[in-house]
């Protein structure tokens, strides 16, 4: 039987890749930046450091790296502000297997959005360890954000079940040896190597059920 369960935010709790794809788009646009074909792909994962030094080196916008992360994390947080994308179903899921185990959350975001998602949804106090990647050496698909929160859990990754939406999030959570339930973004579908990597692939995440978390053990 799994001894914890570790959410992602983004495409998992919160529907925000769209977002974060819309603002970054737009950013790039008005300063002076050429979004790319793989863009949105290659950005899903990556810490607020990664991220921005690509968009300002890569992709030739006409601001430093700290301008970037600064003025794109305000942006996402007045956004926040008005409306967070709560997915469909997922605050109850939390709450259903914070019942049953402790919980932690291993993401991308920035520290600021985790606090302003969680308690915009209600789930602040549902988990037992949060952590970002921009505190942690290397972001997504590296497996430091999710060894970091087995650590503060105080639990062997290797009894953890991981869930995940994208290609890069599944990476990071295999190779920190977590069992990996994938619940692939419509818009934004696993590459095939990382689909391997997957457990168990869900069409939403109202089908992980504590029944199914058991099944993982």
């Amino acid at each position: 039987m799994a001894d914890a369960v570790v959410f992602d935010l983004d495409g998992v709790i919160v529907d925000s890749e769209p977002v974060w794809e819309e603002v970054r788009r737009a950013y790039v646009a008005a300063h002076g930046g050429t979004w790319q074909p793989d863009t949105q792909r290659r950005l899903m994962g990556m810490s607020t450091g990664e991220w921005a030094h690509y968009l300002s080196g890569e992709l030739g916008v006409d601001r430093t790296a700290a301008q970037v992360a600064d003025e794109v994390v305000e942006e996402m947080t007045r956004r926040y502000r008005d409306h967070v994308p709560l997915i469909a179903g997922a605050d109850e899921v939390v709450r259903r297997l914070a019942a049953r185990w402790p919980l932690g959350l291993a993401s991308s975001s920035p520290t600021r959005l985790i606090e302003a998602a969680l308690a915009a949804t209600g789930l602040t106090d549902a988990f037992d360890a949060t952590l970002s990647t921009e505190q942690t050496e290397r972001g997504k698909p590296a497996p430091d954000v999710y060894l970091t929160v087995a650590q503060r859990l105080d639990m062997d990754p290797t009894r953890c079940v991981a869930v995940e939406d994208s290609s890069n999030g599944v990476r990071s959570a295999a190779a920190a040896r977590m069992r990996v339930v994938a619940v692939p973004h419509g818009s934004y579908p696993l590459d095939p190597d990382a689909a391997r990597l997957a457990v168990v692939t869900l069409g939403a995440i109202g089908e992980l059920t504590p029944e199914l978390v058991d099944d993982l053990g």
